[in-house]
């Protein structure tokens, strides 16, 4: 008992003193001070005192994929700043290969008795997935916030990025550089902002005149290697610009380009998706399709604030504009068009 005040008192900066007064609910302690010694003790892992375990801590928890794709720790800064203005404390639960899934952090946030959840980036977004524990969370009445698309029988309310106007972006951005040849580097089949990107990318081409083959349209797993091992099918077939569902994906794409002795932008024009840090380091730069991430992470944190202020949010989806930004990583389509060889 000695050993968790000094630990909960260190933490939150006040005296052992202060603490055991919030513990056996005695007065003479600020509303701020006593929400801090318990966020202190839910972040801790001790359980409350009885007395205190009907009221939910003041923490949200902050549910990612990964770490390794830019997008997520920049997601995670945005909402976590937020939180924290509002008196929030994020509690950030990212998945690894292999470790603690989405359903067990979902677990340990109930455990903890959590305020509410923002997800980015989950398996809501995946048709074929395991959703029940996002049903576990709507029947507790647990405040939920998605950010970007999901699948609709969820019923959360969301914040996305528009995958249609980002894709008409970009695709006309190639055309008005001569590109005749566009391959689509997607991720898996079941995946809502995916299925997005085709729709568009299939209109987008329709609305210049020609047809989106199938097979330039390749799937792969979020990741570097996953797209230079789309983009290499797709060189295959002569294609000269590549769209690309994120990043990571894109700049997998411009190894493969490589990888064939060829060069970008000369030979293959490729664009990403995010705008995630360091994009305008690469060489060449980076052309993309930014998120707002800025709005769109403040925007998740009000939704989650007015739910666990206990008003109603509208279910429809918030859509945000992207915006392209071009940089080094696309030009003139090559004389002769097939980037093959």
């Amino acid at each position: 008992m000695t050993r968790r005040l000094a630990q909960v008192a260190q933490k939150v900066g006040v005296s052992e003193a202060t603490v055991s007064r919030v513990l056996n609910g005695k007065p003479g302690v600020s509303d701020s001070t006593r929400q801090a010694v318990l966020s202190a003790l839910d972040v801790l892992g001790y359980e409350r005192p009885t007395q205190l375990r009907g009221e939910r801590a003041r923490l949200v928890g902050l549910v990612l994929p990964e770490l390794q794709n830019p997008i997520f720790p920049a997601f995670a800064e945005v909402v976590g700043g937020a939180l924290a203005q509002q008196g929030l404390t994020p509690v950030l639960c990212t998945q690894t290969k292999g470790g603690v899934s989405e359903a067990d952090y979902v677990a340990l946030l109930l455990q903890q008795q959590v305020s509410g959840v923002v997800f980015a980036g989950g398996l809501y977004a995946q048709a074929a997935a395991p959703h029940d524990h996002y049903r576990q969370l709507a029947d507790r009445n647990i405040p939920v916030v998605l950010i970007n698309a999901a699948i609709g029988e969820l019923g959360f309310p969301t914040v996305s990025c528009d995958d249609t106007v980002a894709v008409e972006q970009a695709w006309r951005h190639l055309a008005s550089l001569g590109h005749e040849r566009i391959g689509l580097v997607l991720g898996p089949e079941d995946h809502m902002p995916s299925r997005r990107k085709l729709a568009a990318a299939r209109a987008a081409a329709q609305a210049l005149g020609t047809e989106l083959d199938d097979a330039d349209v390749v799937r792969a797993m979020f990741s570097l290697e996953g797209g230079q091992a789309a983009a290499t099918r797709l060189l295959e077939r002569g294609i000269t610009g590549i769209v690309c569902a994120s990043d990571p994906l894109a700049l997998g794409a411009v190894r493969a380009v490589r990888r064939r002795g060829l060069s970008v932008p000369q030979d293959v024009s490729v664009v990403g998706y995010d705008d995630s840090a360091f994009m305008n380091c690469t060489e060449p730069p980076l052309t993309t399709v930014r998120q707002p991430i800025e709005a769109m992470g403040r925007a998740a944190v009000e939704l989650l604030t007015v739910q666990i202020g206990g008003s109603a949010v509208p279910g429809e989806e918030l859509l945000f504009e992207p915006e392209l930004v071009v940089r080094g990583s696309t030009a003139q389509a090559p004389r002769g068009g097939a980037a093959a060889g």
